[in-house]
């Protein structure tokens, strides 16, 4: 009997693509990955993030004729043009890196030359150049992920195997590998050492979980190098996409008020605020939504911990301005991280000052650069970085030193938090953000390094509204928008 035909490469994109949600980020490597685009709609829910930086993207499936002209000069991770989508945004190479390793990104797909029971691979690259290490942006997409979809042929051209017992080749991703999605099968990889019960779908290794039609488990394990069971639950593969317009029932961004954008922060939490010294740039309206809230034993991440309170910023006669004191005031902090705690002004203490002294409180004094590159480090999942701020100083103590090239070094941990109260100017419904002046300057990179962010903005638009070029902080890191009143005022 004849065999049966393998997978042409867009069938593998379409069942790639079933492993997708409306909602998530999907970072699409070299090769193969980059037809899934070809074969998504454009409203399919899924957001396709490519290694050039560009987030949000729709592609023709005729190959290199992708994207009509590319004329607006926006290319994906195989250099071919781009159509941007509405709500689409631009990032740096490092902010692309940066999104990966952070963990922002629900999955990450790659075409390795080889994959092995571990989950480890070589990636196509390094194969294509024997002698020569050429992973690519392989390895940003291996490590920050939350799942990996390896996306390749079964068999290589002289008939060998390409899912082995252990790669031959260098590895570019270590144990990292979730799901291999072939022309012939899909096979889950597992870590799990534990008793794999009655399914059989877990345990550690390969287990083949779909063939494709025409295919048996047989020809399967005759053609795999590495050791593979087979699932009980052994079905065909299919190739109809299960994700469309995004469902009515995708929890939205958009909030209705602060108090509901805050209203579950628990007590305990860590909270990152921004505020550079003035009003400028600081939720005010989250903050009072936060005080009203009553959260305590809180730890909060600031520049300052409340000294536009008690310092004239353009202060209205008779009014105080909104800041990190209102949540001294009423005895919700527990303890501040920032860099200029204090009052300027030794007659006017504020209200943190005043907390210290009397032992309510407690301090972790920060450099303010040091304090915006731990925060950047938290948000790019980067565990520490060597400074020369602060040798000799008191900000040295208890802290690990290195002599790099004669200089000595500090090393310092990256910050990360449960919430982040950030201001921007304008977002749209997905989340991207744009800044007003000089506000962005700690909202920017806070944003990234918590859990769960809620902006305040004052205007809120249409995905498509805002130029992509001038959008700031991409909706990857925004997980709450509220539209601060008309009629809200900075001062009390």
């Amino acid at each position: 009997m004849a065999q049966s035909p393998r997978l042409e490469d867009h069938q593998i994109a379409l069942r790639v693509l079933r492993e997708f949600q409306p909602g998530q980020t999907i970072a699409l490597g070299t090769g193969l990955p980059s037809r899934l685009c070809g074969v998504a709609a454009p409203d399919s829910g899924p957001r396709f993030l490519a290694e050039s930086g560009v987030l949000g993207y729709h592609c023709s499936p005729q190959g290199n004729t992708r994207g009509a002209t590319g004329s607006s000069g926006v290319f994906d991770s195989d250099g071919f043009p781009v159509s941007l989508l509405p709500g689409s945004c631009l990032s740096s190479l490092d902010e692309t890196a940066a999104m990966l390793r952070g963990g922002h990104v629900d999955f990450a797909v790659v075409q390795p030359a080889q994959v092995d029971s571990r989950g480890s691979f070589t990636h196509w690259t390094s194969a294509a150049t024997p002698g020569l290490h050429a992973p690519g942006a392989s390895l940003d997409l291996a490590a920050g992920a939350r799942r990996l979809v390896a996306m390749l042929h079964h068999t290589a051209a002289d008939g060998g195997s390409n899912i082995v017992g252990e790669c031959r080749g260098v590895i570019d991703g270590a144990a990292c590998v979730d799901l291999i999605v072939t022309d012939l099968a899909v096979i889950s990889v597992s870590r799990d050492s534990g008793d794999s019960g009655d399914s059989g779908d877990s345990g550690e290794g390969l287990v083949l979980t779909e063939v494709a039609p025409g295919w048996r488990a047989d020809d399967l394990v005759a053609l795999t190098d590495g050791p593979l069971k087979v699932s009980p639950h052994l079905t065909e593969m299919r190739f109809d996409t299960i994700n469309g317009p995004i469902p009515e029932n995708v929890p939205a961004k958009v909030y209705e008020s602060g108090p509901l954008a805050v209203g579950d922060i628990p007590d305990g939490a860590t909270i990152m605020i921004d505020g550079f010294a003035g009003p400028g740039g600081m939720a005010h309206y989250l903050l009072v939504s936060l005080r009203d809230q009553g959260a305590k034993d809180l730890t909060i991440i600031s520049n300052t911990a409340g000294i536009a309170r008690v310092i004239n910023f353009g202060t209205p006669p008779g009014r105080q301005a909104i800041d990190h004191s209102i949540l001294i005031d009423n005895n919700q902090v527990r303890k501040a991280i920032a860099s200029y705690p204090v009052s300027p002004s030794v007659s006017r203490p504020s209200a943190f000052e005043l907390a210290y002294r009397k032992g309510e409180v407690e301090l972790e004094l920060v450099p303010q650069g040091t304090l915006a590159e731990r925060l950047r480090a938290g948000g790019a999942g980067i565990g520490g970085f060597y400074t020369p701020t602060g040798v000799g100083t008191q900000i040295a103590e208890g802290k690990e030193t290195r002599t790099i090239e004669g200089k000595e070094y500090l090393l310092e941990k990256g910050l990360r938090a449960d919430y982040c109260l950030i201001r921007g100017y304008k977002a749209d419904t997905l989340g991207n953000v744009v800044y007003k002046g000089t506000s962005r300057n700690f909202n920017s990179v806070m944003a990234p390094a918590a859990a769960i962010t809620i902006v305040e903005v004052d205007e809120i638009v249409a995905p498509g509204d805002l130029d992509p070029e001038l959008i700031v902080t991409p909706g990857i890191y925004v997980s709450r928008i509220v539209k601060r009143p008309a009629d809200f005022s900075a001062y009390e």
